[in-house]
């Protein structure tokens, strides 16, 4: 049987998300790999690795929250908005209070608008913004809508602040920390990044890359089902997976019922379809995986 399932990866410091898929890749070979969720070469955590079928769920996990601590140094800026960048300390800048930046990380929870860096992976005109970063031309990127959930300081003992947060894709952490300075009349760089959690999948939980090995990696994979769990359940008889594969639509109730989106399992549990609605009482197939997602 074809692997399909999902790896929970702690990802090491100073290794690209590219680094992790390749590793995963050997374990895996022939199968396909993808991440959900880039991290930059800094930041630590959980990196997400869907193989095979499951690569189809990446929009899926991508979907879930995902909660960081990020720590940051005031009074220094650097083009990257991190310290991989030239940092620069400010002249003389102003030292916020624990108070006072409290006060603003509160601003800053919501559904808001957050210019991203000009090193990011975004592209402008067909070309990626760092590598036209590099080059030192102007990198003008519009601010978009971000949602973060909430916003807390863990600790600060100036110029290091350390920040919980909780939020949806397309956040940058280290923008969300540049914004904060900026509201306080300061600047900051990014010095450190964890990403504790997406969704239900925990850093204490994950594996090292380098731990993933072609004679263990199925006891490390995780349930194709595990990336569509805040989604409604059905369970399908033989008969209607059947139909569902092959493209029918099965009459069939779901709670809620106007659920965009089901997940189908089979009487052992595995994800064997996505499903929607193509009439009220009346399900079709978005997504089959044959002989069960694992």
């Amino acid at each position: 049987m074809a692997i399909c399932g999902i790896f929970n990866v702690n990802k090491t410091g100073g290794m690209t998300s590219r680094r992790v898929v390749d590793l995963v890749q050997g374990a895996v070979r022939p199968a396909k790999v993808g991440h959900a969720g880039t991290l930059d070469p800094l930041a630590t955590g959980v990196l997400v690795v869907c193989v095979g079928a499951a690569t189809r769920l990446i929009e899926y996990v991508q979907r879930m929250p995902k909660d960081y601590t990020g720590t940051f140094l005031l009074g220094r800026h650097s083009p990257t908005e991190d310290v991989d960048g030239d940092v620069v300390e400010l002249d003389s800048p102003p030292v916020p209070t624990l108070e006072q930046i409290v006060a603003a990380s509160r601003l800053l929870v919501g559904r808001i608008e957050q210019r991203p860096p000009a090193y990011s992976a975004l592209k402008v005109a067909g070309r990626r913004a760092y590598k036209l970063a590099r080059q030192g031309k102007k990198v003008d990127l519009q601010p978009r809508p971000i949602d973060v959930y909430r916003l807390d300081v863990q600790s600060y003992d100036y110029p290091e602040l350390k920040l919980r947060i909780q939020c949806g894709s397309g956040t940058y952490v280290r923008s969300l920390g540049r914004d904060l300075a900026e509201s306080l009349g300061t600047a900051a760089v990014m010095s450190a990044l964890v990403r504790t959690a997406i969704g239900e999948f925990h850093v204490e939980d994950a594996a090292a890359p380098q731990e993933i090995t072609s004679e263990n990696c199925t006891e490390h994979l995780l349930p194709a089902l595990r990336a569509v769990q805040q989604l409604p359940r059905v369970e399908l008889s033989a008969g209607e997976i059947s139909r569902i594969a092959n493209g029918q639509s099965i009459p069939r109730e779901t709670q809620p019922p106007d659920a965009k989106e089901i997940a189908a399992v089979d009487d052992a549990g595995r994800l064997v379809a996505i499903l929607t609605h193509r009439e009220p009482g009346v399900l079709r197939p978005l997504r089959n995986f044959p002989a069960g997602g694992s």
